[in-house]
């Protein structure tokens, strides 16, 4: 089958010729991001994180392992796009259901391949993430396209956590689908010892999450972003979790509220959306980040144990540790550009990591960090 042009815009004014792929004749909007994870692909555009990005793979051969219903992490593909050096034509695992391709076909998710990847990510380096646009067809007015690209709104002050968020409140024991383990375990996890209700806060919480809190011990209730503290309370949970999400996280201003009021009443644990939440409700500031941090090969120093873990990360906004108020620690660094990997506030038993400590994709370095938290509800 002949395949049509594509092009990608850059706001910038860059114009790259490639070839369709995904859904031919569709079109992908939103922020360019890199993501220099080797394996994992379903799971990168699956993560509710990923919501109105364009994610380019570093990695020059995507998919040749095809695809399978396990190895999502939400309902389905919530990236805006695809950019790959080469999508492979051939799916060749045991797993394995349909291809890529066939895939993106299935979920309308345009992509672009025969790309110069390594051209792409030099260009975020050094400028910065970016809006685009790919579009398909062999006939395709440039100029328009990146006109299009700058009308894109920034993702500064986006909070995107509406997109991709629960409707309503749910309990993890009545969808026993979404966090059985698909044939695979990993981790050293006890018997717990007892069971502990959590309330999770779902700004785009991936199934990953639910499956380790599940494998601790954990009986989860997922509410959705906009919920209340005196809703979550009510409950009367053993501790608190705030999760991944997409966007700005200063404009996630309920998030922000809710965790100002449950600080110091249940343990709470967050992780990067959630991180950042926590951080701002603390009274610290977040800044966004030149191109961000996007892969599975990411070097965290935890500043208690004196610790290198390699982690798994997506986000584009980040904490400033020079802002956080007197009750609050930095705990973890990440050694690329020392920026502020996690946070502990001590007195109202509550920590947060920038960091995905579930993987799915990555290294499993930091899956202590959910034993720690059931300790926090032991205590």
């Amino acid at each position: 089958m002949t395949r049509p042009g594509a092009i990608l815009a850059l706001e910038n004014g860059t114009i790259i010729h490639g070839t369709a792929i995904g859904a031919l004749g569709a079109e992908s909007t939103g922020e360019l991001v890199f993501n220099t994870a080797m394996t994992g692909y379903q799971e990168v555009l699956t993560d509710p994180s990923y919501y109105g990005q364009v994610v380019t793979f570093t990695y020059p051969h995507i998919g040749n392992y095809g695809v399978n219903p396990d190895d999502v992490e939400s309902d389905g593909i919530k990236a805006s796009g695809l950019v790959v050096h080469e999508l492979s034509r051939v799916a060749s695992n045991y797993r394995s259901t349909q291809t890529l391709q066939s895939w993106l076909e299935m979920s309308g998710t345009a992509g672009i391949e025969g790309v110069d990847t390594r051209m792409i990510v030099r260009i975020l380096r050094s400028e910065g993430a970016m809006r685009c646009v790919i579009a398909h067809g062999d006939n395709l007015d440039a100029e328009a396209l990146i006109e299009k690209a700058r009308s894109i709104p920034s993702m500064n002050g986006l909070d995107l956590t509406p997109h991709v968020t629960s409707g309503a409140v749910w309990s993890v024991a009545d969808r026993p689908e979404l966090v059985s383990e698909a044939g695979f375990t990993y981790g050293d996890v006890p018997a717990p010892t007892r069971r502990y209700r959590v309330a999770a806060v779902d700004f785009g919480i991936k199934r990953n999450i639910l499956r380790r809190l599940a494998a601790f011990g954990c009986d989860v209730t997922v509410f959705p972003a906009t919920a209340t503290s005196d809703e979550v309370l009510a409950m009367d949970p053993d501790g608190i979790f705030l999760s991944n999400g997409p966007g700005d996280p200063a404009a996630v201003a309920a998030g922000i509220e809710l965790t100002k009021n449950v600080l110091g009443k249940k343990p709470l644990f967050g992780i990067c959306l959630g991180h950042q939440i926590l951080g701002l409700a603390v009274g610290a500031s977040t800044y966004k980040l030149k191109f961000g941090h996007r892969g599975a090969n990411h070097p965290v120093k935890n500043l208690v144990t004196e610790k290198i873990e390699i982690t798994s990360q997506n986000h584009g906004f980040a904490i400033d540790p020079s802002t956080l108020p007197s009750t609050a620690t930095m705990t973890h660094v990440n050694l690329n550009d020392n920026t502020c990997a996690g946070i502990r506030v001590p007195d109202a038993r509550a920590f947060s990591v920038q960091y995905h400590p579930e993987a799915s994709p990555g290294p499993h370095d930091s899956d202590y960090l959910f034993r720690d938290f059931v300790s926090l509800m032991q205590a």
